[in-house]
């Protein structure tokens, strides 16, 4: 991670982010992660969860988390709510997602919500993903978020962003190439990543040494829709719009127009030879 993401992190609050309400994308990585989770507590590490919006959640499901980050802000913040957390995190600590400093087949499950789509240069990427592979029990579960190809295309268009020529010029080379760089001093147009086609992450996944379980779109067609989360208060409304957000979630000719995917991954339980 360069120290442009870092400051990127430390000057920005994505724990109040995430933790908003009706934050369609929590609802929904919500939702898929609790429809594959085994039915028993597991030992979890969520990897590069920032200030633990997903850990503490999971650690009040009865789950053993341990939280990993790469930037000072978000551990310090997580370890002050530990302190009076209704369940505690079992660890908090600074780490690097390519570098886990955690001994093989340590857990049943990991989260990598953030990492690889901050991890420009693609072999860093697969070592990402190895990472998070190894330190999984044969047969675990790893959860892997990416942000699509064509994120700022929907994004740009709905907010109105398209009408400064600065990002006109990042939205050419999103679409172009896939890395995002963000040379404004507009923090609203996000920081450096990598934007991933379909196939591209399906690629890195098996260079890891695993096969994709499932393939889904975290905010599907509901990217198009403006002042989504005013619309989620509405019971009504929010219920009808997930329920058809599941049916669509796993559609190939829709994925890309989902800002994220989330790629669910088993462990293989035998090495291969």
């Amino acid at each position: 991670m360069t120290n442009e993401i870092l400051a990127y992190y430390s000057s920005t609050d994505e724990k109040d982010r995430l933790a908003a309400d009706f934050s369609l994308e929590r609802i929904r990585t919500q939702e898929i992660i609790l429809r594959y989770l085994p039915p028993t507590p597991v030992n979890l590490i969520d990897i590069g969860g920032a200030a633990g919006v997903y850990s503490f959640w999971l650690a009040d499901q009865g789950h053993q988390v341990t939280l990993v980050d790469l930037t000072p802000k978000h551990i310090e913040q997580a370890r002050q709510v530990n302190q009076t957390a209704w369940r505690r995190l079992a660890g908090i600590q600074e780490g690097n997602a390519c570098n886990l400093q955690f001994a093989p087949g340590t857990f049943d499950v990991a989260l990598l919500l953030g990492p690889v789509y901050h991890l420009l240069d693609r072999p860093l990427r697969v070592k990402a993903l190895h990472e998070a592979l190894r330190v999984l029990k044969p047969g675990g579960l790893l959860f892997v978020a990416a942000i699509s190809r064509f994120a700022s295309l929907f994004d740009g268009f709905k907010r109105g962003l398209v009408a400064d020529e600065r990002f006109q010029s990042i939205l050419d080379h999103d679409l172009k190439t896939g890395d995002h760089h963000n040379s404004t001093d507009n923090p609203g147009y996000f920081t450096s990543a990598h934007f991933h086609l379909v196939p591209e992450l399906r690629d890195e996944i098996a260079d890891a040494g695993a096969s994709v379980l499932s393939l889904l779109a975290v905010e599907g067609a509901a990217n198009c829709i403006p002042d989504v989360e005013e619309r989620l208060k509405d019971t009504g409304y929010r219920a009808y719009l997930l329920e058809k957000l599941r049916q669509t979630e796993t559609e190939p000719s829709l994925l890309g127009a989902s800002s994220h995917l989330i790629a669910v991954i088993e462990k293989p339980r035998t090495e291969p030879k």
